[in-house]
């Protein structure tokens, strides 16, 4: 398993906000656009993609509260005691089965999906598109973000009907239905304009 905190370029008890800092100069250095003329436009791309990876994996380690390699040396389940669990350190057998069901990685879509988020989030809605029709397949998320991005470029019927499939996918998701009317209230307004103004 590579280190994700070697390929960000810092040490394992780096703060949140250390890695932040390293994966935000990394991604800004290795990303797609900042590489267009460089002759290792592959290569770039490729380190992009590990450096999303790697934040991606750190991120979860902290938010779950241990790691599934405890970059000393050795891996796997259980690999570095219980300190992870804290006080839940006296299950021994729960320690080793919630490390392997953990240690599965980040498929390729969700570090596209991660990137599509970051793209949204900074308004690059062309990259967030050009992005999203290279991953398949598609499900509420892929058509939640296609919304947005569409929304962003103006493509109002597009987001709509992107929006509404999200919603419809997963009908329990408030984000997507709070999505679905916002942009239901855009359309009524739009409407009304239209009318008050012939």
């Amino acid at each position: 398993m590579t280190n994700p905190y070697n390929v960000l370029g810092v040490p394992p008890g780096a703060t949140d906000e250390e890695v932040k800092k390293a994966y935000r100069q990394l991604s800004r250095k290795y990303h797609p656009d900042a590489n267009v003329n460089n002759p290792n436009k592959a290569q770039a791309e490729e380190k992009f993609k590990e450096i999303q990876q790697a934040y991606q994996q750190i991120v979860r380690e902290r938010e779950q509260g241990f790691s599934d390699y405890d970059y000393n040396g050795s891996s796997g389940p259980g690999s570095s005691g219980f300190g992870g669990f804290g006080g839940f350190g006296g299950f021994g057998g729960f320690d080793g089965y919630g490390r392997a069901r953990a240690s599965q990685a980040y498929s390729e879509t969700d570090v596209h999906m991660q990137a599509v988020r970051n793209f949204i989030s900074n308004r690059r809605y062309q990259e967030a598109i050009r992005l999203l029709s290279e991953i398949s397949p598609k499900n509420a998320q892929w058509y939640y973000f296609s919304a947005l991005a569409n929304s962003g470029l103006g493509n109002n019927v597009t987001a709509k009907q992107h929006a509404t499939m999200a919603a419809q996918m997963e009908p329990d998701n408030l984000q997507y239905r709070q999505l679905v009317a916002q942009l239901d209230r855009g359309e009524s307004w739009y409407r009304g304009m239209g009318e008050t103004y012939g």
